[in-house]
C-alpha cells in the first residue's frame, strides 16, 4: 500500500504574504482545513495507513515540491479546501480531478461519495474536471507526481455549510478518511500507478483527425505524447519548466493535457485508447489572436446558447436574446463577442448573479457607477447593458472612435488602448490578478464545446 499525502489548503506564504484563504464569520479557510486535516491523519494511521501531513507554512509551489520529493509509486495526494461565493446561497461539496483522466474521475467520485455518506446533510456539487474551475486548471492536480485530487468540502460563505463544517468536523474527517482509504487501495491495485510493471502502456495519437506516426504512453492514467510532436504543434515549452517531462526508452514525453493551456484541444477516445489533439492550425481561430479583444468572434448564436445552458439550465430564462445581442453589438464596434460573452459568464456566474449586481440592472460585466455606487451601473435594457460592456472593452482595446452613441458611464475614465489583450484587464477591470485568466478559461471551454478548439 502506498503513502497518503494530505494537505490543508492555504495557510502558507504566497508572494511574501500569509494566505488565509476565505475569511468569514470570525474564521479562515486555513484554520478550518488544518483542524480537519489534524483529525483525518490520525484516523488513517489508526487504520494502518502511512500518512504524511504537509507542513502548514508552505506555499502551493513548496507544497507540491515537498510531496514530489517524498512521492513513491502507488501514493495518493489530497488537498482539502473550502469554497466561497458572493451569493451566500451557494453550497455543497465537490472534488476536482485532472481533466481527461477517467480513472481519476472515478477516484474523485469515490472520495465525494465517502464524504456524503458520513455527512448526508451536505449537498453534492459533483466530481469535476479541473478545467471547470475559474482559471481552467488546478496546479495541485497537474503538478503533483502521485495521483492527486482537490476536494472542496463546502462553502464557508454559506451559513449552513459553515455550521456543518464546524459542528460536524468529526463526521467530515471520517468521511474523508473513508474515501482516502478506499482510493489508496484502488490505486495500490492499479499497475500503472503502483509501480507493479516496468513498462508503460502505449496509446494512439490522432492530430487534427489524422493518425500520428508514433505512439504515446499512459502514466498514472494520464496520456503522455512525444516532445517531437509538441514542437510540430508549434508549442514552445522552453520557458515552462513546470510542465512535467518524462524520459522513457530514450524519448522525452509530455503530459498531453498541459497543451490545453497553449490552445490545443485535448480529448480521449476510450474504445481505441487514443488521445485526440486539435491545434489552431486546423481552426478558423487565428493563432496568437485568441486573447486579443479587438476582432471578431467565431461561435454561432446557437453555440453560445448551448454553452450557457450547459452551465446554467435556466440562464436564458430572463435574457433569451443575450447571445444574439452580444454578436450584434460586438460586431458593430469590432470587439470579439466570444471574449465579451465569456467575460459575462465570469462576472455573472453564467447569469446566476448573486452578488451586488442584480439581474434587473442589465449590467453583465460589473461596470461601476460614476461616483462609486455600491451596486454598480444600471441600464434600461439588456441590449444597452451589452452595448455598455462592448464599449468599455473597446476603450481598453484600442483608440478607434465609437460607432454608436456612448452609453458606458465609465468610458471616459479609461486610458484608451491600454489593455488590448484579455490578460491586461487583470487589475484594471477587476482587482483579481487572475481575472484575465478566468475569462480565457471560459473562452477555451466555449471553443471546446463548439468544436472549435
Amino acid at each position: 500500500m502506498g503513502q497518503i499525502f494530505i494537505s490543508a489548503g492555504h495557510g502558507g506564504a504566497e508572494n511574501g504574504v500569509i494566505d488565509p484563504g476565505v475569511v468569514v464569520a470570525g474564521t479562515t479557510e486555513a484554520q478550518e482545513m488544518i483542524q480537519l486535516r489534524d483529525l483525518v491523519a490520525p484516523e488513517l494511521r489508526s487504520r494502518g495507513f502511512s500518512v504524511l501531513a504537509v507542513p502548514d507554512d508552505l506555499s502551493l509551489v513548496q507544497t507540491i515540491s515537498w510531496i514530489n520529493a517524498r512521492s513513491r509509486s502507488g501514493d495518493v495526494a489530497l488537498e482539502i479546501h473550502a469554497d466561497a461565493f458572493t451569493n451566500p446561497a451557494a453550497r455543497g461539496a465537490s472534488v476536482f480531478y485532472i481533466a481527461n483522466n477517467e480513472a481519476r474521475k472515478t477516484h474523485a467520485e469515490l472520495m465525494l461519495l465517502a464524504l456524503l455518506r458520513r455527512v448526508p446533510q451536505l449537498p453534492s456539487r459533483g466530481a469535476k474536471p479541473d478545467t471547470a474551475t475559474g482559471v481552467g486548471s488546478l496546479t495541485f492536480c497537474r503538478r503533483v507526481t502521485s495521483a492527486s485530487l482537490l476536494m472542496e468540502i463546502g462553502f464557508l460563505t454559506n451559513p449552513q455549510d459553515r455550521e456543518l463544517i464546524r459542528s460536524h468536523r468529526r463526521e467530515f474527517a471520517m468521511g474523508i478518511a473513508d474515501g482516502l482509504a478506499a482510493w489508496s487501495r484502488a490505486v495500490g491495485g492499479d499497475p500503472t500507478e503502483s509501480g507493479q510493471v516496468t513498462e508503460f502502456p502505449e496509446i494512439g495519437i490522432r492530430v487534427n483527425g489524422g493518425q500520428y506516426g508514433e505512439n504515446g504512453i499512459i502514466i498514472s492514467n494520464n496520456a503522455y505524447i512525444p516532445i517531437d510532436l509538441i514542437d510540430q504543434l508549434g508549442v514552445d515549452l522552453a520557458n515552462f519548466p513546470q510542465v512535467r517531462r518524462v524520459r522513457y526508452r530514450n524519448i522525452v514525453y509530455v503530459k498531453a493535457i498541459e497543451l490545453r493551456d497553449f490552445n490545443v484541444s485535448v480529448g480521449w477516445e476510450s474504445d481505441t485508447r487514443t488521445v485526440l489533439l486539435r491545434s489552431q492550425a486546423a481552426l478558423t481561430i487565428c493563432p496568437g489572436l485568441i486573447d486579443r479583444i479587438a476582432g471578431h468572434g467565431n461561435t454561432s448564436e446557437v453555440q453560445l446558447m448551448m454553452f450557457l445552458k450547459s452551465n446554467n439550465e435556466s440562464g436564458l430564462d430572463d435574457f433569451p436574446d443575450l447571445p444574439k445581442l452580444y454578436r450584434e453589438e460586438a460586431a458593430i464596434e469590432g470587439v470579439n463577442y466570444d471574449i465579451a460573452f465569456s467575460q459575462m459568464c465570469v462576472e455573472t456566474s453564467f447569469l446566476r448573479f448573486g452578488g451586488e449586481v442584480k439581474p434587473a440592472q442589465n449590467n453583465f460585466a460589473g461596470i461601476g457607477a460614476v461616483g462609486g455606487g455600491a451596486e454598480g451601473a444600471s441600464f434600461p435594457s439588456a441590449r444597452v447593458g451589452v452595448r455598455a460592456q462592448i464599449q468599455h472593452l473597446k476603450a481598453y482595446a484600442n483608440t478607434e472612435p465609437l460607432v454608436q452613441e456612448l452609453v458606458d458611464p465609465r468610458f471616459r475614465f479609461v486610458s484608451r488602448g491600454i489593455a488590448p489583450l484579455v490578460g491586461q484587464l487583470s487589475g484594471r477591470w477587476a482587482a483579481d490578478p487572475q481575472y484575465g485568466d478566468k475569462i480565457l478559461a471560459i473562452l477555451r471551454r466555449l471553443y471546446e464545446s463548439a468544436g472549435l478548439l
